[in-house]
């Protein structure tokens, strides 16, 4: 088949910042989900330290959310 058009096409940077959030967040489901399998076995110390992961994520999403970088107008 013959290519029709370029091969370089300008996105948005609006795309990348999407799904650089999803990758983010994505990463983190990864990363709880065993977590949250093994709650039981793990104790407090454990759950502290989730607790602080998650709140840094919500740090960056406040932050993302703030710039300006989740509307896409």
């Amino acid at each position: 088949m013959e290519p029709i058009g370029g091969a370089w096409i300008q996105f948005n940077i609006r795309y990348y910042m999407f799904a650089l959030v999803f990758v983010i967040f994505d990463v983190e489901t990864v990363f709880l989900y065993p977590w949250a399998v093994a709650f039981n076995q793990l104790g407090l110390l454990a759950f502290i330290e989730a607790l602080i992961f998650i709140a840094i994520l919500v740090v960056g999403l406040v932050y993302a959310w703030r710039k300006g970088a989740l509307e896409w107008s």
